[in-house]
C-alpha cells in the first residue's frame, strides 16, 4: 500500500491528518516540535510506531531550531503517556552523540525506514498464524497509518490475503473514535480486500456463530510478562475468544516491548476528553452533565495471549520479555 502517514520536507514533517479521514486529504505542515507534540496529543497522528516515528521528527525539527534537546524531549513525552513506542524513539534521538540537525534527522528517517522493514517482518511471521480460508477479526487501525508502512495487525492481514489465506475480515468499528470504520475501512477498500465493518458489540455474536477462526490486534505496550496494553475494548475480545476456542494473537515491533515494566497494572492508563465519548462528529448526543470515563485503552493478560508476534518471530506463553 502507497499511503503513509508522513513524509520529510524541507518545509518539515508533512503529517496525514487522520482526524479528516476518511472524507477529507488533509495535511498538515509541521514545523516545530511543539507542533508534533500537539499533533501527536490531538490524534492527528496515532498509533504507536507512527507516534514515535513523529516524535522522532519532532526532535529533529527542535534540533533544526536550536531548541535544547532536553526541553523537546520532556514536551513530546508528555503528549500521550501510554504508547512506549514514543519514549523508545525520543530516548534514541537523546542517547546520539551530538545534537546536530544532519544527524538528528538521519537517525528520525532511520527510524522511520526500520519501521517498514520490521512490519513486512511482522506480517511474514504473523502470516504462518493464519489458516486457509481464514476469517479474521480485528479492533482499531493498525495499518500503514499506524506505522512506518504495511502495518503490525493489518500486516498480518495483508501478507496472508496477498497469499491466498484471507476470505473476509471483521473490522470492529471501535468507539469512540471509530478508527476501524474511519481508518481501518480505509485502508482494506484500497487494497480490495473483502471485509465488513461491525459494530464492537457484534464481536461475540459472530463468535457464537462460528464465523471468525482468528483475533489479530495490535499493541501500545507490552509489559515483561506479556500483559499487553491496545485500544479500549481489546480485552474484551481476548476474553470472547478464549471462551469460544479462538486463537488470540498480538502483532507489534520490539520496540512495542516494555521489559522494565513487570505487569500490565503498572502500565499507565490514557484517560481522554469527556467530549470523545458525549459528541459524535462534533454534535452533543450524551445529556448535559452526564459522567463520562474515557480510557483510551485496556489491558490484556498475557495468558489470554496465544501468540505476541514481531519482527524477531512468534512468542508464546509464559512470556519473559527482557
Amino acid at each position: 500500500m502507497s499511503v503513509v502517514p508522513m513524509r520529510w520536507a524541507e518545509d518539515g514533517l508533512l503529517l496525514l491528518d487522520q482526524r479528516c479521514l476518511p472524507l477529507e486529504t488533509t495535511w498538515l505542515t509541521l514545523n516545530d516540535w511543539q507542533g508534533v507534540r500537539d499533533a501527536i496529543r490531538d490524534m492527528a497522528v496515532r498509533g504507536a510506531p507512527a507516534i514515535g516515528i513523529a516524535a522522532a521528527y519532532g526532535m529533529a525539527l527542535a534540533a533544526r531550531s536550536k531548541v535544547e534537546r532536553s526541553e523537546a524531549a520532556t514536551g513530546l513525552a508528555a503528549s500521550r503517556p501510554t504508547a512506549v513506542n514514543l519514549f523508545w524513539a525520543i530516548d534514541r534521538i537523546m542517547a546520539l552523540d551530538t545534537w546536530d540537525y544532519g544527524t538528528v534527522l538521519r537517525e528520525a528517517q532511520a527510524i522511520e525506514a526500520e519501521d517498514r522493514a520490521c512490519n513486512e517482518r511482522i506480517g511474514a511471521h504473523g502470516a504462518g498464524l493464519v489458516p486457509d480460508r481464514a476469517r479474521i477479526l480485528t479492533i482499531c487501525n493498525t495499518g500503514s497509518l499506524a506505522t512506518g508502512g504495511h502495518g503490525t495487525a493489518l500486516g498480518i492481514i495483508r501478507t496472508a490475503h496477498a497469499q491466498g489465506k484471507v476470505v473476509q475480515v471483521y473490522a470492529c468499528e471501535t468507539r469512540p473514535r471509530q478508527q476501524g470504520l474511519r481508518l481501518t475501512a480505509w485502508e482494506l477498500l484500497q487494497d480490495q480486500i473483502p471485509f465488513a465493518c461491525i459494530a464492537d458489540g457484534a464481536a461475540g455474536s459472530l463468535m457464537r456463530a462460528r464465523e471468525v477462526d482468528l483475533v489479530v490486534a495490535g499493541a501500545d505496550r507490552i509489559a515483561a510478562n506479556g500483559d499487553t496494553a491496545n485500544k479500549l475494548g481489546t480485552y474484551t475480545l481476548a476474553v470472547l475468544a478464549r471462551s469460544h476456542g479462538i486463537p488470540f494473537v498480538i502483532a507489534a515491533p520490539e520496540s512495542t516491548l516494555d521489559p522494565k515494566t513487570e505487569n500490565g497494572a503498572l502500565i499507565p492508563i490514557e484517560e481522554r476528553d469527556p467530549t470523545e465519548l458525549l459528541e459524535v462528529g462534533g454534535v452533543r448526543v450524551g445529556p448535559i452533565g452526564c459522567p463520562v470515563f474515557n480510557p483510551a485503552f485496556d489491558l490484556t493478560p498475557g495468558k489470554l495471549i496465544d501468540a505476541i508476534v514481531t519482527e524477531q518471530g512468534v512468542h508464546r506463553a509464559p512470556y519473559r520479555f527482557r
